[in-house]
């Protein structure tokens, strides 16, 4: 697990009540608020829907595109570490930098950009509990201005994807091993019935089902009403004891693309304190595809 490379941000009570195992992780919509003008601050919104973030965001917002800015144009991958770089130094982003990510759907695409960051050890990054949703319901300002700020000089790290993601390979080992895994897509697409989300497209696979042993926990189970995330206790009910998980445990999540299992990477890691967890983002796109891998149904 990555650790924080900052000093702990000043905690609210908030979210301290909540019982988190890195509580540093998260800031509050009202943390956010008075920091909004903070130079050392920058406000990252990234989202589902790529078009959301024109029609208003938060005051000194900018935009991360998960597809564009985040994702090789060409091979199935995440940008180079060269392209990270310039991502970051546009942005007026370097190491002495508290990114604060937010966006749609309970934060959904945010932990993936969050999770993206980590690839590259770039820790000193936070979420907003309760994302865009809780902003907006709270009745703060929102704004159509772009924010511009000097470049930086960032250096990236090399990406280390064996910490934190997981490939094929290393999904056929922990079957053997007899690893935990657990699948966040919805129950349809985890029984087979569906090879998509709800209301999305059919799309991606060519065989339904899930990986043999995965337990199923959709991943906004783990999400309040609000947006914000559940508290530590009931978490742990959730993933603990219904599940059978411990925090000791070897654990490898995924969904559909890797977008979704990233938030309950993030759940697992930070707010659980799981030390093993990896996000496999080939998921059920490659699992679904592949010749003569097991499924369960």
């Amino acid at each position: 697990m990555s650790t924080m490379a900052t000093e702990r941000t000043t905690l609210d009570p908030e979210i301290e009540r909540k019982g988190y195992a890195h509580p540093e992780v998260l800031v509050t919509t009202s943390w956010l608020a008075e920091h909004l003008h903070d130079p050392n601050v920058r406000v990252i919104e990234s989202d589902e829907d790529v078009l959301l973030f024109d029609t208003g965001h938060i005051p000194g917002a900018q935009k991360i595109d998960w597809h564009q800015d985040l994702n090789d144009p060409v091979v199935r991958d995440y940008v180079s570490r060269e392209q990270f770089e310039e991502l970051l130094r546009s942005k007026g982003i370097d190491d002495s930098t508290t990114v604060i990510f937010y966006g749609d759907k309970n934060n959904w695409w945010a932990t993936y950009a969050f999770w993206v960051f980590q690839l590259f050890g770039f820790t000193n990054a936070r979420l907003l509990d309760g994302g865009r949703s809780k902003w907006e319901n709270e009745g703060r300002p929102m704004t159509t201005e772009i924010p511009r700020f000097n470049r930086t000089t960032y250096e990236a790290r090399e990406r280390r994807d064996e910490p934190i993601r997981a490939f094929m390979p290393d999904v056929h080992r922990h079957l053997d091993q007899h690893g935990k895994l657990v699948d966040v897509r919805s129950p349809d697409e985890y029984s087979g019935k569906k090879l998509h989300m709800p209301e999305y497209p059919q799309e991606g696979a060519l065989r339904g089902g899930h990986i043999p042993t995965a337990k199923s926990v959709p991943w906004a189970r783990a999400a309040n009403t609000d947006g914000s995330f559940k508290s530590a206790p009931d978490l742990r009910e959730i993933y603990e004891t219904e599940q059978g998980l411990q925090q000791s445990d070897d654990v490898i999540a995924y969904c559909r693309i890797g977008e979704r299992s990233s938030h309950t990477w993030f759940v697992l890691t930070y707010l659980l304190g799981y030390d093993r967890v990896r996000n496999y983002d080939g998921s059920w796109t490659e699992w679904g595809n592949a010749v003569r891998v097991p499924i369960e149904r």
